[in-house]
This record gives structure tokens, sequence and C-alpha cells, in this order.
């Protein structure tokens, strides 16, 4: 997991880069906390800030697997899977095996195409459009919307379109829909990580470990603090206010693409 700036200060600076991605995570998994979702999604965009999206997909695998395994137990298992497999295949596959991620032109781009999937998740959030109820409809829906999930994720390592509209269009009540966000993005995070596996990013030195350290502290801290503050910011203003949050923050991962 090799996030050193480029031509970096050791010492100091890896320090401060250690406590913005301490940070970073404390914020994600507060938003996880709070809403169910949404630690991939933060922590991508924050951390695209100062990291190229494939740097930032390497810090992300392991905090996304690990507070994402509670969320994944639950009665409605045998259901979920019974529906969700093709797409999970889907997802799975074109993740793994899609061009994006450190893949020469199509890497150098992945900052661009970061900030217009963030720009459009925060749009489609705050729109809020009406979604057709494919409830009864046939599982080639699932495979189309898996393979196209795992084209964004393989370009941007962000996992939300277009599975979770897909997910909110099968009318899923909500201790469903929570465990098949936890299943999806298990999914997506082995995938990532699979993709990721052998690639000079995929670093376990001692340095590295330290910083993955760190990401899982943040990120269960972080869930902790929103799991807290959840009756009192669970609500649509809260809401609004995390898309809104997304554009900006998609806004300027298209400014420094």
């Amino acid at each position: 997991m090799d996030t050193r700036p480029c031509g970096g200060h050791h010492g100091s600076m890896e320090t401060a880069q250690l406590i913005l991605v301490v940070l970073v995570f404390l914020v994600a998994g507060s938003v996880k906390g709070i809403t169910g979702m949404g630690l991939p999604t933060v922590a991508v965009s924050l951390l695209g800030l100062w990291m190229t999206p494939v740097q930032a997909a390497a810090l992300l695998v392991v905090p996304s697997l690990a507070t994402n395994v509670a969320q994944c137990c639950g009665p409605h298992l045998r259901q979920l899977a019974s529906r969700l497999w093709p797409g999970w295949i889907m997802i799975a596959l074109v993740t793994a095996l899609a061009p994006g991620l450190g893949g020469g032109t199509a890497g150098d781009s992945a900052g661009r195409w970061l900030g217009c999937v963030l720009v459009g998740y925060g749009l489609w959030g705050l729109w809020r459009p009406a979604l057709p109820d494919f409830s009864t409809r046939g599982r080639w829906i699932a495979v189309v919307s898996g393979a196209a999930t795992g084209a964004v994720t393989a370009m941007t390592a962000v996992f939300v379109l277009p599975w979770v509209p897909y997910l909110q269009s099968l009318r899923l009540d909500k201790d469903a829909m929570v465990q098949a966000l936890g299943l999806s993005f298990t999914v997506a995070a082995l995938a990532l990580a699979v993709r990721l596996q052998g690639t000079a990013l995929m670093d376990w030195s001692a340095s590295a470990v330290f910083m993955l350290v760190g990401t899982l502290c943040g990120a269960f801290a972080g869930l902790k603090v929103g799991e807290m503050l959840r009756d009192r910011l669970a609500g649509s203003t809260f809401q609004k206010a995390l898309f809104l949050v997304f554009i900006a923050l998609g806004a300027a991962n298209l400014m420094r693409g």
C-alpha cells in the first residue's frame, strides 16, 4: 500500500500523511455508522484530493472488508444470494479484470472518472428520482447492473453506482437492504483486493502495515462515533448535506485531474 508522496521527505511528512489518513477513515467510518453505508465513497473521495484513486484503493480494501463483516450477517442471506448472485459474479469479474486503476492511460484518467462518479452520485442523491420496481423482474438486470458497477469500481474504487440504486429498486425492507449492502460491498472489496494484489501498491512493509492499522483504528472509531450520532443526524438534512459534499469533492477531483 504505497502512498508515499512523490519526491517526499520522510519522517514528518509520513507522520502528517498518517494523521490525515486516520482522520479520513474516522470521517468515513462516522458516515457509515450514521447511514449504514458510504465508507468507501467518503474515503476515496477525500483521499483522492492528494492521492491517485489506485493509491486510495490500496488503503481502502482492508477497512472496507473489516467494517462490512457484521453487516453481512442476518436472516436474509439465502433470499439475497438467490436474487443477487448473478450481479455479484459480474461485479467480481469486471472489477478484477476490466481496464482501469493503475492501467496506463486509463489509470491516468482515474481521477477524472472519480470526480464524474462523485458528482453524478451527489446529484442523483439530491434528485432522488422515482425508481422502477424491479422486485419481480429477471436476473438479467442484476447482471447488467453488476457489470456496470464492476466497471466503475475498476476505474475509481467506488462501489455505489449503479448498484445502490438497483438494490433500492428491489423494494427490500430495511434489514434486508442493510445486509444486501454489506454483502455486495464485501464482494466488491474482495474483487478490488484481487485486482491490486501483486502490484507495487500492495506493500506489506512495516510502514505500510502501520498505515493499515491506522486506517482500521480510524474506521472503527468512526463507526462508534457514527452510531452514537445516528439518532441525531440520520435524517434527510444530513443526507442532503452529504450528497452536496460528494458533489464538491467530485468537482475538486475533476479540477485536480
